[in-house]
């Protein structure tokens, strides 16, 4: 018999084909009309932008295993699972290039004004006027927050536009971009600020007023990490009140259902969290994702464990 298995979100039909042909699937709403199953449910597969709640956990006594296809885990009760000894798995790396390009793509169309120069043209304005000049990424100071996989993926694809590379997280790495222990200041340096840590309440709205005053009239803000790390009504006020100059968004507070207040405005660049959304990288990342889910149920083990904390 095929195992049991709970399914939080839905995946593309070759995905779904493939989980439905190795387990038992039990979709979490089907569960929650009729949680008579929860005795048999082994293992738990999701995307690592939809929640797992711990009173959901707490109902599986025989859950073994969270398979999350993305590299976040903020919405996975990880202590809980340290102390159940439930393994955590997620996809590193597969997706780092998609995000790092998402991050350059949306830099350069908001610094370019990409979006504003294709509707000139589709609107009929380019014969009475040339389009207003823009600003260059060359030369520009760049500060990443957050060095992890994805932060020296985007800062490598940086470096060739000549531009000046420093960064904050929680350590010094001793590497040939400058470290700077203090966000403020980082920020006020920085003709750009890009957000590029994980998510959870270490992070939670560390970009908040002060950073954004700090970044200043000129500065722009990117972010590819996570919504939570930004203080929404803070960058609404500075982005409406030009205390900053622009920001890039692929992530938001309470998405798919944003705040109405970003769409009045034409300093923002907004993306649908497409950083990871290239066919060839969601390939990756699910086949990533059921290789953890087979090896655990092959050998115990996973191939890509989240750290869970002492319990």
């Amino acid at each position: 018999m095929k195992p049991a298995l709970l399914q939080i979100g839905s995946f593309p039909p070759e995905v779904q084909a493939q989980i439905d042909a190795g387990f038992d699937r039990i979709d979490v709403r089907d569960f929650e009309r009729d949680p008579s199953r929860a005795g048999e449910i082994r293992a738990i597969v999701t995307r690592s932008n939809l929640e797992v709640p711990a009173a959901l956990v707490e109902r599986l006594p025989k859950l073994g295993i969270i398979a999350t296809n993305g590299v976040g885990h903020d919405l996975i009760p990880l202590a809980l699972a340290a102390r159940r000894g439930i393994a955590v798995s997620n996809t590193p790396d597969v997706l780092n290039a998609a995000v790092a390009e998402l991050c350059i793509g949306a830099l350069l169309a908001l610094l370019r004004q990409l979006p504003q120069a294709d509707r000139y043209v589709r609107e009929g304005r380019w014969p009475g006027a040339s389009f207003p000049l823009t600003s260059s990424l060359a030369g520009k100071q760049v500060g990443i927050v957050g060095l992890g996989r994805i932060g020296k993926d985007i800062a490598r694809r940086l470096e060739p536009f000549g531009v000046a590379l420093a960064y904050h997280g929680r350590s010094d790495q001793n590497l040939a971009w400058r470290f700077e222990a203090d966000l403020g200041a980082l920020a006020r340096d920085a003709d750009i600020l890009i957000v590029a840590a994980p998510g959870g309440a270490e992070t939670a709205r560390m970009i908040d007023a002060h950073v954004l005053e700090a970044l200043g009239p000129r500065g722009i803000l990117v972010n590819v990490a996570r919504g939570s790390l930004v203080d929404e009504e803070a960058l609404l006020a500075a982005l409406a009140e030009g205390r900053i100059a622009g920001a890039a968004l692929d992530v938001f507070d309470r998405e798919p259902d944003i705040d109405a207040r970003f769409f009045g405005l034409e300093n923002v660049l907004l993306m649908p969290h497409i950083g990871s959304a290239t066919r060839e990288t969601r390939a990756a990342m699910a086949q990533l994702m059921l290789d953890n889910l087979r090896s655990w149920f092959g050998s115990g083990r996973v191939l890509t464990p989240v750290p869970v904390p002492e319990h």
